[in-house]
């Protein structure tokens, strides 16, 4: 896929895994579009990376307001060719304990986020790119979306969280092949441990621990290796329909 000109737009786009994704889209050559809830840090990274770089608040869950904004980023001479979905809430909670069950607004508003909000992205981004012309070997587009390691190896309180993540793996390759008559790729990114604003929180000590149990190389994922990731999809034809582990051999343990 020939980034340069074309349109990206990148959900959950103002920080960690996919303000690193915007970065290195701009750097490509692609005209991308920042799509977040955080208004002061989407307009500093648009500023940030000029030009080529447009900012827009926007929740996932919304249809109306990531209708629009597909529209935006599909008006560019080059069409919207790639999309990068980051946008994600976490949880923590066991299934049942000393309080009572799991909340179930909680899990609904997880699931409602991550997994809800992702294939809203998805469904709306393909179908701007399905009126796309084809390049030479038939693509119109590029669909990236982000799972986690939980999806697999979902840890104790993370029900709700390993659940919206399973979500996202599961709906991969129906909807590649769904899509694949039009000529448009769906991956999905299950990343492991990174040094996201999430892990930003906790004291070093704690980041240092997380990074050691890492088999190699052992410490936090790096932003930019999701998105060079990401970017290596996009420019593959032959990755459709899988969803690949980001996660330095890691196995998740119950706890």
């Amino acid at each position: 896929m020939e980034l340069e000109g074309a349109g990206a737009i990148v959900a959950g786009g103002a920080s960690g895994l996919g303000e690193a994704s915007a970065r290195t889209l701009v750097e490509a050559g692609a005209k991308v579009l920042i799509v977040d809830l955080n208004t002061d840090k989407g307009n500093a990274l648009a500023s940030e990376l000029g030009p080529a770089a447009e900012f827009v608040a926007a929740d996932v869950t919304d249809p109306e307001a990531i209708g629009n904004a597909v529209r935006q980023a599909a008006s560019v001479d080059g069409g919207l060719r790639v999309s990068i979905c980051c946008a994600g809430v976490g949880w923590a909670e066991r299934l049942a304990h000393k309080n009572g069950p799991h909340n179930l607004e909680l899990f609904t508003k997880v699931i409602t986020v991550n997994l809800i909000g992702t294939f809203n992205v998805l469904r709306l981004c393909a179908a701007a790119m399905s009126e796309n012309e084809p390049n030479e070997e038939g693509e119109r587009g590029v669909c990236v979306n982000t799972a986690s390691i939980a999806a697999f190896d979902g840890q104790i309180g993370q029900v709700a969280y390993a659940a919206s993540k399973a979500g996202i793996a599961g709906m991969t390759l129906p909807a590649a092949r769904d899509m694949a008559a039009r000529g448009i790729r769906v991956v999905t990114i299950a990343p492991g441990l990174f040094d996201t604003p999430l892990l930003a929180a906790l004291p070093e000590e704690a980041r240092q621990s997380l990074g050691a149990g890492i088999p190699y190389p052992s410490r936090l994922g790096r932003p930019e290796e999701y998105a060079e990731l990401a970017l290596q999809i996009v420019a593959n034809p032959m990755l459709n329909g899988e969803t690949i582990r980001l996660d330095g051999a890691l196995r998740m343990p119950p706890k």
